[in-house]
């Protein structure tokens, strides 16, 4: 440990008894914690961001899907509904394609269901089994009615949708052309507890009609990646 007062020196004269004393200038205390350099600019910066990183907490689980993949449907009739999936064909007869996010399963369409109400096809996020998207479609239609005769005739054979529309904050429609001028109706539902995009046309002397449909809370978290679905449909050949 340092010494904190210096003895004093003695200085004797061989001639004389006088003794002079020569007074120590006092030492200065060490610091008890050594002075260090301020952190600069950079490291503050630096620091700062790795713990807004590691306080930050993950989200909760989302299917935000950074991929997705397209389905083919063939919109075939009840009589003529073969096997499911691995149809190697499936692509080449395709009537339309809709993206399908990563993750998310095919739940298989009975022949029964097909032939009642002409559910196609649909997907289904496997954690909210109720997050979802399908297609129906209906034979016989060159063109399309008016917009809210469409939505009117699609409620009569889904029960969902009749409730979602009935206990519904807002409902719009808009209709839309691709480049090739198909006409496709748009609709959005915002319900009190869920939230649903529809897209319909016709193509094929048949009426196509898309579902994307979500509890609000998974609307909320996934909205982004359900308007990506919902857009993402189009009949063969107009695209």
């Amino acid at each position: 440990m340092a010494t904190i007062f210096s003895p004093s020196p003695i200085l004797s004269s061989s001639t004389t008894t006088t003794t002079t004393t020569k007074t120590s200038q006092k030492q200065p205390h060490p610091p008890l914690f050594p002075a260090t350099k301020p952190p600069s600019l950079t490291t503050l910066i630096t620091t700062t961001l790795a713990a807004t990183t590691l306080l930050t907490s993950s989200p909760p689980y989302s299917m935000a899907a950074d991929t997705y993949n397209i389905y083919y449907g063939t919109a075939a009739s009840a009589a003529n509904y073969g096997g499911y999936g691995g149809n190697s064909d499936k692509k080449a007869s395709a009537e339309y394609v809709y993206d399908v996010p990563d993750g998310w399963k095919e739940r298989l369409v009975s022949k029964v269901e097909k032939g009642t109400n002409g559910t196609d096809s649909e997907f289904y996020n496997p954690k909210k089994r109720t997050e979802k998207e399908y297609l129906t479609f209906l034979s016989g239609f060159r063109q399309l009615a008016p917009k809210d005769v469409i939505l009117n005739n699609l409620a009569l054979s889904d029960v969902d949708l009749q409730d979602l529309i009935a206990s519904a904050n807002n409902v719009a429609s808009e209709e839309k052309k691709d480049d090739k001028g198909q006409l496709y109706y748009v609709y959005e539902i915002d319900g009190a507890g869920a939230h649903s995009l529809i897209t319909v046309t016709c193509a094929n002397n048949k009426l196509y009609a898309h579902f994307v449909n979500a509890p609000a809370t998974e609307w909320s978290r996934d909205e982004e990646m359900l308007r990506h679905v919902h857009g993402s449909f189009k009949t063969v050949g107009s695209f």
